[in-house]
């Protein structure tokens, strides 16, 4: 049933009633009846007309040009991304993101948070922080030793400068469970110049949601030290931003030195998705993440 068949049947109720009403010769019963059902199904109306915009993901504010806009609600946990059954996955919840922990690699499968405008700064920076081992994930597990003289830096995947805004979440995106082994180039970098570029997004847009995570090709991989922590061979990163129209976009870097426009670097939500083996947003409605998962342009962001 569409909204105009919907918005009908107040009139096409009154019509019933008010001819039931003439057969009877009573005109009591016609306005008293009349007036209750007017209002009940008038009310009805426009419940379900909001519920069957909300099933096709409508606002019902219109703009002035009579189109409607296409929005989401955001959702807690939109950014995380759904269950692995291919491989180990330790769910970590922390002050300032979600990691998915494997235990056979020794490296976060991915880590998720939400930026929003108000933690791209704050007063709790990074200074006398050491990186620390997490206690919550069994051993064998990364240590400080496993990356010294590794060549190697320990990189982060939810960033330190994301997490200014609280010191408990300062100091929880330096254990290892949110670090992989990173190309110092890469590390200092293109993927820094990223993660800066996230924050300007944040700020503009008021919130982004954000997953990133290492890249696993198939064959042997290298490790480092004596609890041989996987050398990721490439790194993603996907961002999603439901302001206004959703949009999404994907990243792929691969572990060794360069120095590239962000454009290199873009691929769609669905290109990642194939590579990975992870399903990102599975908490949008279905035909919203079919639609900003399957393009990216990155000048819809600049």
């Amino acid at each position: 049933m569409n909204r105009k068949d919907i918005a009908m049947l107040p009139l096409a109720a009154l019509l019933a009633l008010g001819l039931a009403a003439c057969e009877l010769n009573t005109d009591k019963v016609k306005e008293a009846v009349g007036r209750k059902v007017e209002e009940k199904l008038t009310d009805y109306a426009a419940q379900a007309i909001d519920r069957l915009a909300q099933e096709a993901g409508l606002d019902t504010q219109t703009e002035a040009d009579g189109k409607a806009e296409t929005t989401i609600e955001p959702a807690d946990g939109i950014e995380m991304p759904a269950p692995l059954a291919d491989r180990k996955e330790q769910i970590l919840h922390r002050t300032g993101y979600t990691a998915s922990y494997n235990s056979d690699t020794r490296l976060p499968n991915w880590v998720a948070w939400q930026l929003t405008a108000e933690h791209t700064s704050g007063p709790h920076k990074r200074g006398g922080i050491d990186f620390a081992e997490d206690e919550d994930v069994p051993k064998p597990r990364a240590t400080d030793n496993d990356y010294y003289r590794s060549g190697y830096d320990r990189g982060h995947l939810c960033p330190s400068a994301d997490n200014k805004w609280s010191e408990a979440a300062q100091r929880e995106s330096f254990l290892f469970t949110n670090i992989c082994p990173q190309n110092h180039s890469l590390n200092a970098g293109d993927w820094n110049e990223m993660e800066q570029q996230c924050r300007r997004w944040a700020d503009e847009l008021g919130s982004i949601y954000i997953v990133s995570g290492p890249i696993l090709y198939k064959g042997k991989h290298k490790t480092i030290g004596k609890n041989k922590v996987v050398v990721p061979e490439a790194f993603f990163k996907v961002v999603l931003c439901t302001k206004g129209t959703p949009k999404a976009i994907g990243f792929i870097y691969k572990n060794q030195p360069g120095n590239r426009p962000k454009g290199d670097y873009v691929n769609t939500i669905d290109e990642v998705e194939r590579i990975t083996g992870i399903d990102f947003f599975p908490a949008l409605p279905d035909d919203i993440e079919t639609k900003v998962e399957a393009s990216a342009d990155l000048a819809d962001w600049m």
